[in-house]
């Protein structure tokens, strides 16, 4: 070696030292990537040969329902809504509200409480991964909604439901309740509803008759008291009486004027015309004064008043008649749109366990395996390619 070349080396001592510290740290990486390598595959082993050999086997039950409302009149109207539906006739509400009780909490404790649903999937004898460890409430329902599937058919309007469970006895009976529990509460809200919509339109009755009693009696009371059956037909007979008088005193008049201007003022026939014309204009005078008075204690007033007690009583007549048309009404809707539960395929009693799918779970996880060993391979070439 040259001088210049010893010169140059002891200048920069740290060169000679970086290769060996990369090497060692690529050599580090290395051996971590082999490690994630064989990591992966031990992996994949054990959950192949969990897919294979441990899983316990899983039985499934299906049925099919549907909520049909008893409304024939509704049904056979056509809406663009049947050909987005799919059926005339389907609630897509109640169905996803069917949906939401058939996985509730409250669902879960009488399937407990019936079939001690928690013990069946809290089996020691199966496996440690797909049995439920947790006994307490929260993770029971979580564990249940991994086990138990309702989805919505959105275009035949159908409700689907799928339950899981160790045995075929068992899956039958979870999916026999469901159904029958199902059928029960929808039944249970339209009864409900019905009631509560009959029950309003019969108070509404009670208070109209009420009030149709209370101006009837109020009528009454002032008719007794006026002593008057109808003040209107009163009063019209004294206008009758008043245009009869005011004929007469009309006639009295011409006959006064008909007489000779030559008679004496005293004389028998004028001063009995006059005398029975003083009489008819007293006669109706005192008619007038009992149909109009400025004191207001007439028959005119009566008449007012009799009108608005008539109208109250017409119009509270005419409401009572309203509601009781309304109650019936209401019965016959009532009933006419009562839902029904109706079942299109019936729980099955599964004869095969088709949970978990082993064949499709190994070939996605030796699929994933060999994908994740590929980048890790990758990641150590590109490492080795650095350090070299």
């Amino acid at each position: 070696m040259t001088e210049s070349q010893h010169s140059k080396a002891d200048q920069h001592p740290e060169n000679s030292k970086a290769p060996p510290q990369r090497a060692r740290e690529g050599e580090g990486a290395i051996r971590l990537f082999s490690c994630l390598t064989g990591l992966t595959l031990v992996m994949a082993v054990l959950a192949v040969a969990y897919w294979l050999l441990i899983a316990s086997d899983r039985y499934v039950s299906e049925a099919s329902v549907i909520i049909r409302k008893t409304d024939s009149v509704a049904a056979s109207g056509f809406d663009l809504s049947m050909l987005i539906g799919g059926i005339a006739g389907v609630n897509r509400t109640d169905q996803l509200l069917l949906r939401e009780y058939l996985l509730s909490v409250d669902m879960l404790k009488k399937l407990d409480a019936a079939l001690d649903l928690r013990a069946h999937y809290s089996d020691p004898r199966r496996d440690w991964v797909s049995r439920l460890w947790l006994e307490d409430m929260e993770w029971f329902h979580r564990h249940y909604l991994s086990r138990v599937a309702i989805e919505y058919d959105d275009y035949a309007g159908v409700l689907r439901i799928e339950v899981q469970a160790y045995d075929p006895k068992t899956a039958l009976a979870i999916s026999n309740m469901l159904v029958r529990e199902g059928e029960g509460y929808m039944n249970q809200l339209g009864h409900e509803m019905a009631e509560t919509q009959v029950n309003f339109l019969a108070t509404q009755v009670n208070l109209a008759q009420l009030r149709f009693q209370q101006a009837s009696q109020s009528l009454l009371a002032f008719q007794n008291k006026k002593g008057l059956l109808s003040p209107q037909a009163t009063a019209e007979s004294f206008n009758v009486l008043i245009a009869k008088l005011e004929e007469q005193r009309a006639q009295l008049q011409t006959q006064l004027a008909s007489l000779p201007r030559t008679l004496d003022r005293d004389h028998p026939n004028l001063v009995m015309l006059r005398q029975s014309l003083a009489a008819i204009d007293r006669q109706i005078d005192q008619e007038k004064a009992k149909l109009a008075n400025p004191t207001g204690k007439t028959l005119n007033t009566t008449v007012e008043e009799f009108h608005l007690l008539q109208m109250e009583a017409t119009f509270t007549q005419d409401l009572y008649k309203a509601a009781l048309t309304g109650l019936e009404k209401g019965r016959i809707d009532a009933t006419r749109m009562l839902e029904k539960v109706s079942v299109l395929q019936a729980p099955t009693l599964p004869e095969y366990p088709m949970e978990p799918r082993r064949i499709y779970n190994t070939v996605v996880t030796l699929l994933l395996a060999a994908v994740l060993a590929g980048i890790v391979k990758l990641l150590e070439g590109i490492v080795r390619d650095h350090i070299d």
